[in-house]
């Protein structure tokens, strides 16, 4: 049985640890193709028939066997899908000054965050650009649960440790030091699919009516006791959940059971987008503030006036009555599907408008789907664009996201 009392995760949210971790900053160098990362499941999934793929540096699931990618992504659409997600890196920060400092490595505005309660955010650059997006839980003033992508490990990592040293030696640091633990080698698994709560609650007591979007709990799990956050990167009702390394492989078979269907990163990613989400690297970079990617919901109202935070002098030039130069937008194409990096153009002049930076057939629409982003003023709704794909200009319209309705659960009507 899993001693919960010892988990990283609640000790993060009680109590300071008094030793610095110094070990949290180990393998930052890039990983080429031949050190493969592997997650704890790795075994697993050549069990289960998956065909693994390069991505983000790990050896990860395509897909399993010969469910192909469209078949996967209906069933999580309309069943209930398990997805390893254990290559993401999650971390704790804590100390009795951790909100003031992720307010100032993030512009969420965190100190009004209730414990318990997930918010997606951003980290910051100097010029305001994006360093990485992530997933921060605020498990009480003094820490939080932080998840970020594995891609953007060796940035992400480095660029902690260098803040977490500037902000420790200040003022700010005086009044009480940050510190951060990496939870190497925990496994995370993304439970998703209308029918994910039936199939949880029947292995848990804890009533998951109570646990709407957003929030998350350690929760009993059939003798194991694990941080639950309800939420997920598909738009359907889900939960991401943390397994210290020695478990994870047995809560894997334990949430693989019919009716739920192991499910790979083909299906994934187009669910995501669907969903209207961004995949980093491919829709948020560096270059890109949170207004342009169009999150400026995730800057706190009164963050934007205090500008307190990393980058905002960058981020508040954009959110002036003038707007940034470009906007992120969903697109629906006609003909063939627009991807990565196919251009965006005037339909009437064949001006260079911007360019796509995703793009699939939607299974669930049956249509073309894409996100790209444009020059400021063509981005509104209904607006028509012309996309170039396999070298014919196709027919684009402006729509709105998600494509596919979010389907979260927020508490009982």
């Amino acid at each position: 049985m899993a001693i919960w009392r010892s988990s990283p995760l609640l000790r993060g949210s009680l109590a300071l640890r008094k030793a610095p971790i110094r070990a949290s900053f180990r393998g930052l160098a890039s990983t080429a193709p031949a050190e493969l990362k592997k997650t704890g499941l790795y075994d697993f999934h050549v069990a289960h028939g998956a065909k693994m793929v390069p991505f983000a540096g790990y050896s990860m699931p395509l897909a399993y066997g010969d469910v192909g990618q469209v078949a996967s992504h209906n069933h999580v659409r309309t069943s209930v899908g398990l997805f390893d997600v254990g290559h993401m890196v999650q971390s704790i920060f804590r100390g009795p000054t951790a909100t003031a400092f992720l307010e100032w490595l993030t512009p969420s505005a965190l100190s009004a965050l209730q414990p318990y309660t997930s918010t997606l955010s951003v980290l910051l650059n100097e010029r305001g650009g994006i360093i990485d997006d992530t997933v921060i839980t605020k498990h009480a003033e003094t820490a939080f649960y932080v998840v970020t992508n594995a891609g953007r490990r060796a940035r992400d990592l480095e660029w902690f440790a260098a803040r977490l040293a500037e902000w420790n030696a200040g003022a700010q640091g005086a009044a009480g030091p940050v510190e951060l633990e990496v939870l190497e080698d925990w496994g995370l698994l993304a439970l998703q699919g209308p029918e994910a709560a039936s199939y949880l609650q029947a292995l848990t007591s804890f009533d998951l009516t109570q646990l709407t979007f957003g929030k998350s709990a350690f929760l009993p799990i059939e003798g194991f006791n694990l941080h639950v956050a309800r939420g997920g990167y598909t738009g359907e009702d889900g939960f991401e959940i943390s397994i210290p390394p020695s478990q994870t492989v047995e809560v894997a078979a334990l949430l693989s059971k019919a009716p739920v269907q192991l499910t790979g990163l083909g299906a994934r990613d187009s669910l995501r987008l669907e969903a209207g989400m961004c995949l980093y690297g491919s829709d948020l970079d560096e270059d890109t503030t949170p207004v342009e990617g169009g999150l400026t919901w995730v800057i706190g109202k009164e963050r934007r006036e205090s500008g307190t935070f990393i980058g905002a002098e960058g981020v508040r030039a954009h959110l002036t009555r003038a707007g940034p130069p470009r906007r992120r937008v969903g697109l629906v194409v006609e003909g063939a599907p627009a991807r990565h990096g196919a251009q965006i153009f005037d339909p009437a002049t064949n001006e260079l408008l911007g360019s796509v930076t995703s793009g699939i057939p939607s299974p669930t629409l049956k249509q073309n789907i894409a996100m790209g982003y444009v020059r400021r003023g063509w981005h509104t709704r209904g607006t028509a664009l012309g996309v170039e794909v396999r070298g014919k200009m196709r027919k684009a319209v402006v729509s709105p996201m998600p494509f596919v309705a979010a389907r979260y659960w927020r508490g009982a009507a």
